[in-house]
């Protein structure tokens, strides 16, 4: 299949919403032939949209507990911002509150907060910085690249390091957005308002 010419398709966790089911068993459909899919280059796979609707058609049902906890909601954002500096964290919720977007907000003060948040809440946005203790941004995000979480899940790095430094400290995924520190809320708000855009387009 040619997907460099088709937009007909979602990541795994957009398929998993759809359907009201949990990100695991959209991947076990997907292994059972229920969805069709295939892998980009990067390894990072992607879901006819045809198959989902085919079983959204079929009235199929979910089997998993999450998938009752886990309604499909394309008209909201679920947000999470990792910062340890309390201030900052103020300053977020301040504006991002503000902006009257349809969203919620969660935030954590490390990586390993992060991850449990992440597990618990399945943010559809997350916003972190590399410089934390405990665990900092560049192990939570090694960390969750091995797991059902990252795919689908938009990622903004707000940093104060420069760019050699995040190239010395192993670098970053290409398809993490990087925002050099003090942060810029114009921008982050833009992103955050093409990314709602883009999910009410896949609801139809």
């Amino acid at each position: 299949m040619d997907t460099t010419q088709s937009t007909d398709f979602c990541t795994t966790r957009e398929a998993a919403r759809m359907l009201g089911i949990s990100v695991r068993t959209a991947q076990l459909w997907v292994e059972n032939g229920t969805l069709d899919a295939w892998k980009t280059e990067g390894g990072h796979r992607r879901i006819s949209l045809a198959s989902v609707h085919r079983v959204q058609q079929s009235k199929q049902p979910a089997t998993d507990r999450k998938a009752v906890l886990d309604k499909p909601r394309f008209d909201q954002l679920r947000i999470l911002v990792v910062e340890d500096d309390r201030l900052l964290i103020r300053l977020y919720k301040t504006q991002i509150e503000g902006w009257g977007m349809p969203l919620t907000l969660a935030t954590a003060h490390n990586g390993i907060e992060g991850l449990i948040l992440i597990g618990r809440l399945s943010p559809d946005l997350l916003i972190t910085d590399l410089r934390m203790p405990e665990l900092d941004g560049f192990g939570m995000l090694r960390t969750l690249a091995r797991t059902p979480y990252r795919e689908g899940m938009e990622i903004v790095v707000v940093t104060g390091l420069e760019v050699d430094e995040i190239a010395a400290a192993g670098g970053l995924p290409d398809d993490i957005k990087v925002f050099h520190k003090p942060v810029h809320f114009a921008e982050l708000r833009a992103h955050c308002e093409q990314l709602l855009a883009r999910r009410r387009e896949l609801a139809g």
